[in-house]
């Protein structure tokens, strides 16, 4: 079956490469003892990552169409194609992951309690003691089909605020 938009096939093939380097540095850290899962978002790849592939599918879109056009609704809809695919391969990937390796959720587990224990008190005044308490019940019961599902909650929220600034950053509209 032939796909007959550009932005979507665009989106598929960047979406399918973008989430295969993820799912292998989500594996390389974890084999390097660098839980992924407990990287600071600061810190997290995929906001370089989402950057550079939005970036280059909505510029490799809006050069070979007629005019070189991209208005600013496109940018988001190939961007939130990109993010539905790379997000559909890393959810699947991490629950494969957890399933062949069941250590990863493990020791996700263990290590956040660590932190968690750690930073008590502060996060008790923050939040509340019986919110502090909940979200440690809701860990220990944590599965790979729901960190998957939290990553791709993750994936949305880092890539409206990436998609919105490359497609103002590449709109070009037609000229009047």
């Amino acid at each position: 079956m032939k796909i007959k938009s550009l932005l979507l096939r665009l989106a598929l093939r960047n979406g399918s490469i973008a989430g295969l380097l993820v799912m292998t540095m989500i594996i390389v850290l974890y084999v390097a003892d660098k839980h992924p899962f407990l990287v600071p978002m600061i810190a997290d790849f995929r906001i370089f990552l989402f950057g550079l592939f939005i970036f280059f599918t909505l510029k490799e879109y809006r050069d070979k169409t007629e005019g070189n056009i991209l208005y600013f609704w496109q940018g988001m809809v190939g961007a939130y194609q990109f993010i539905g695919v790379f997000s559909l391969i890393t959810a699947i990937g991490i629950m494969i992951f957890s399933s062949i390796e069941p250590n990863f959720i493990q020791e996700y587990i263990t290590l956040f309690l660590q932190q968690a224990e750690a930073g008590k008190a502060e996060v008790i005044q923050q939040m509340g003691k019986e919110n502090f308490e909940r979200n440690l019940e809701a860990i220990r019961a944590t599965n790979g089909a729901e960190r998957a599902f939290v990553y791709v909650i993750q994936n949305i929220w880092i890539g409206l605020f990436i998609s919105i600034i490359i497609s103002v950053i590449l709109r070009k509209q037609p000229k009047q």
